[in-house]
């Protein structure tokens, strides 16, 4: 049971990465592509029906690490407290603006809370990718499985590098989304940059997927950091060609194959302890009891299906481009 939720709280993250990715990209890219207030209304109204169920992923994966692996989140989340809580912050004022942006006809209001869209979306993509590198790395764990490392032990090189990998990836896959969701001007841009951001963060991951696996990787976990790669690279030059329903798909099963290569390499460790790896969190001994496992799968088994649809749904609904032309004036 301990390593079916283990999987399972890793598809909950690929679940996160893949949709709440592309809306961190738009959030960040918003003063880069929009050129008006009316391009910028475009670009927010492509992620405008659907950011707030992708972060249900995280509540999701929060709240399943919390019951099926209590030391884990307690130790993750007492080492990772000051970055969480920016996280956290960062997510708060990103929703509160989406919601108040339109509330007034003035140019100023707009531009303050478009700000704040950028900034709740640059922040949780970069220290995303900091807070995991740490997980993988290791976190200076004691017996009793209490981080003693300082704050600034988790801006090492390794963690920097992953943050600058999602800020970069998330960057790629928001605009590809972008090319993919609307027409016109903002879709030719959205084109052109995804490809360029996407080469720059196709290189900053080929080497943090090295890095990583050199550090406990597996042929099995290569091979999967290996189809990553391609596919990432395949879909940037799909998205070069035109082709971005295409392009989008490989991009996200490009977030996706990465973020299991790099759980796959973790395991069966959750936390590794850097002081001694006696120390270490695993599946096992940071485990709920089997009796909570159950309850939890019986749980899942019911509601998981119910939310897939309804979020599929959504999708569906609202899967049309959009352009300057459907914003009114």
């Amino acid at each position: 049971m301990e390593t079916i939720w283990f999987v399972a709280i890793v598809v909950l993250w690929v679940g996160y990465f893949v949709l709440e990715g592309f809306d961190f990209g738009v959030g960040m890219l918003l003063p880069v592509l929009a050129r008006n207030g009316v391009e910028r209304r475009v670009m927010i109204n492509t992620i405008g029906p659907v950011w707030d169920g992708n972060e249900v992923w995280l509540i999701t994966a929060g709240g399943a690490t919390f019951a099926a692996f209590p030391e884990w989140y307690a130790s993750l989340f007492s080492a990772l407290y000051l970055p969480f809580f920016l996280i956290l912050v960062a997510l708060i004022l990103r929703g509160v603006a989406f919601e108040y942006r339109g509330t007034r006809e003035s140019a100023r209001w707009r531009a303050n809370w478009d700000r704040a869209i950028v900034f709740g979306s640059f922040v949780p993509a970069l220290l995303w990718g900091v807070g995991f590198a740490n997980i993988l790395r290791g976190l200076e764990l004691d017996a009793s499985h209490e981080y003693v490392g300082g704050f600034w032990d988790l801006l090492n090189p390794y963690a920097l590098l992953g943050g600058l990998v999602t800020l970069t990836l998330f960057a790629a896959h928001g605009a590809i989304f972008l090319a993919l969701k609307t027409r016109g001007d903002i879709r030719a841009r959205a084109r052109r940059l995804g490809v360029r951001v996407g080469m720059v963060a196709a290189v900053l991951a080929v080497c943090f997927l090295a890095w990583t696996q050199f550090m406990g990787g597996t042929p099995l976990t290569v091979l999967v950091s290996a189809l990553a790669a391609l596919a990432f690279v395949a879909a940037l030059g799909l998205l070069f060609s035109g082709r971005e329903g295409w392009a989008f798909g490989l991009s996200a099963g490009a977030v996706g194959l990465a973020v299991i290569s790099l759980f796959a390499v973790l395991y069966p460790d959750v936390l590794p302890s850097t002081i001694d790896p006696a120390y270490s969190l695993t599946v096992e001994n940071a485990a709920a009891s089997a009796k909570t496992l159950t309850i939890m799968t019986w749980v899942a088994v019911i509601f998981l299906p119910v939310v897939l649809l309804y979020q599929s749904w959504t999708y569906w609904v609202f899967r049309r481009r959009i352009g300057v032309q459907d914003i009114p004036t």
